[in-house]
């Protein structure tokens, strides 16, 4: 993929979902299964006060008490290469990083603002 200043980014985004802030996940999760979505069971949970749903390849997460915003959530292999690419070379405000971005391995995020502060988080699971 290339860049605006032409460079190649060196991995892709991954999967995409939105994290939303809601007020009441067990309100949030019966309108999002009247929309035909299920929840992940390995991801959260109503007593966790979050959980993940999908419908076909569209995920969410619904968070109840986590942050107060709406996110755009993108899941890379390799957040790090995202992140080094963005530090380096694009003039990017960070507004929160994991120590773990740092690392070889291991999960790490970060998240981004665009210029109307809607947030963008990279969350890595895995190596």
């Amino acid at each position: 993929m290339k860049t605006k200043k032409g460079e190649t980014m060196s991995n892709e985004f991954g999967v995409h979902s939105l994290s939303l802030a809601v007020k009441d996940i067990k309100a949030s999760k019966a309108f999002y299964e009247k929309l035909g979505f299920v929840q992940l069971e390995e991801f959260g949970s109503i007593e966790d006060k979050w959980l993940i749903m999908q419908r076909g390849d569209y995920k969410i997460g619904l968070f109840q008490d986590m942050f107060e915003e709406n996110i755009m959530t993108f899941n890379p292999t390799n957040a790090r290469s995202i992140y080094k690419d963005l530090k380096q070379h694009h003039d990017i405000n960070f507004l929160m990083e994991s120590p773990t971005v740092h690392d070889e391995k291991g999960p790490c995020h970060f998240c981004i603002a665009d210029p109307d502060g809607n947030q963008i988080l990279f969350d890595q699971h895995n190596e």
